[in-house]
């Protein structure tokens, strides 16, 4: 990882003969709503590690000439999450998360849902997040510092919709949707309570490799 006071990546490729011919090839990837730019640079210079690192509301990555379309998208992906897990282990403090959570209810909601507090807890270890409509209460979960801000974010507006419908039945759902990285942010935390599940070696006795999982609430 470099020292760079931009939040910078690198990661390395099978070995792979590298390309003869030196350029550089520029795209621009969309990314949705709400996201910044992603610009890849492809060189014949660069033959076994990807990089990534922010550089004013762009992210950059560099990508071997000789990689496919495939690899493309899934290397983009996985150094976007580690540029984000990366810039998310600052953790936010009580009340930077009650603005988090009023800005996105502002940019989904229209402002509808309005916390009264927005707290990190200790002991919600079986849930990713939790709300009281009745006192516009919303408490996250510690396990998710750390965790990419787009899947904070996704817990803050799960939250946020339930200060609007208690349930989760369709209007629910249908709020939700608003928020365009749901589903990503779904599969994210799916893995982290199916690696949760994975045992884990040597387990003192009469410890089970299984337990209780998080979930969003």
């Amino acid at each position: 990882m470099s020292a760079d006071p931009s939040p910078r990546l690198a990661g390395e490729l099978p070995s792979h003969s590298a390309a003869s011919e030196e350029r550089s090839v520029t795209s621009r990837l969309s990314r949705g709503p709400g996201t910044s730019a992603v610009e890849v640079r492809r060189s014949a210079r660069r033959s076994r590690t990807v990089s990534a690192y922010r550089e004013g509301d762009r992210t950059i990555v560099l990508i071997p000439a000789r990689m496919s379309e495939a690899e493309e998208r899934r290397w983009v992906t996985v150094m976007l999450d580690k540029l984000a897990a990366q810039e998310s282990k600052r953790v936010l403090g009580d009340g930077e998360l009650t603005e988090r959570a009023e800005r996105l209810s502002a940019q989904y909601f229209n402002g509808g849902a309005r916390p009264t507090s927005v707290r990190w807890v200790t002991n919600q270890n079986t849930r990713w997040g939790s709300c009281t409509p009745a006192e516009g209460s919303i408490r996250l979960s510690h396990r998710l510092q750390g965790m990419p801000e787009y899947v904070v974010d996704y817990v803050l507006v799960h939250e946020l919709a339930h200060l609007l419908v208690p349930g989760h039945g369709p209007r629910f759902w249908r709020l939700l949707d608003a928020y365009p990285r749901t589903e990503r942010a779904r599969g994210y935390l799916e893995g982290v309570v199916a690696a949760d599940r994975l045992p884990h070696l040597p387990l003192a006795r009469g410890e089970s490799p299984h337990g209780e999982s998080p979930h969003v609430e």
